[in-house]
């Protein structure tokens, strides 16, 4: 009999405070290797605290989250090469180049340099890689953000509104390196839950720090988003 694949993510009344307010609070869900969980609500639900739990940038304060199969924050240190997290800081240094900043990245993974020219072209950046991060555009540094997140060849995504500032063009270069088609696990927040709802396998609805919706993307009405966002 074939072994069960652990799931990607594992959350067990889930708690995280700032002070004496509860950024989240008993949020449970599991999500499978492989599947895309689609974190919804309003501003200030919670959503981009989760991701930073997940990414290990956060300690959990209460309740038991496990990510790749390992214990957070015990066993942290275990799964930070294994996932990407695009957050809306792109997390590169603005006065390097792309081609610098992505060096500098592939060097700390011991990633060949042609992994960074691969990506650059497919991102349609590599003419514009050498001028410095300062200089470019929100949409390209973004694209370069992209570059940055699947250097390493991640197996969990953590997307935080990936898709922000990016035109058509580079939302379809960049959706064959962060779209469901990956076959990656994926856990995204986005600010137009219709669209999320089409893409996701399942979906985590926050209000007020609490999990409002936690189930199948095709369970979820027009109804309980009408709900959510009120």
């Amino acid at each position: 009999m074939a072994a069960v694949e652990e799931p990607a993510v594992e959350l067990q009344d889930l708690g995280r405070d700032y002070g004496e307010r509860a950024a989240l609070r008993d949020v449970s869900i599991t999500v499978p290797a492989g599947a895309t969980l689609a974190v919804l609500g309003p501003n200030g639900a919670g959503k981009s605290t989760l991701l930073r739990v997940l990414a290990t940038l956060l300690r959990p304060h209460h309740g038991g989250a496990r990510v790749l199969g390992r214990e957070l924050p015990r066993d942290g240190w275990a799964v930070r090469e294994r996932l990407g997290l695009l957050a809306h800081e792109p997390l590169l240094y603005r006065d390097l180049t792309g081609r610098e900043n992505l060096h500098y990245q592939a060097r700390l993974f011991g990633i060949e340099r042609a992994r960074v020219e691969e990506l650059l072209e497919r991102t349609g950046m590599a003419r514009r890689a050498d001028e410095p991060l300062r200089t470019l555009s929100r949409g390209m540094v973004q694209r370069l953000a992209v570059c940055r997140v699947v250097l390493h060849d991640p197996v969990l995504l953590l997307l935080d509104e990936p898709l922000a500032n990016l035109d058509p063009a580079a939302v379809e270069a960049v959706e064959p390196l962060i779209g469901r088609g990956t076959g990656r696990t994926r856990v995204v927040t986005g600010h137009d839950p219709t669209a999320a709802l089409r893409d996701a396998d399942l979906v985590l609805g926050l209000r007020g720090g609490r999990a409002a919706i936690a189930g199948p993307a095709a369970d979820v009405t027009e109804g309980d988003l009408r709900a959510l966002y009120r």
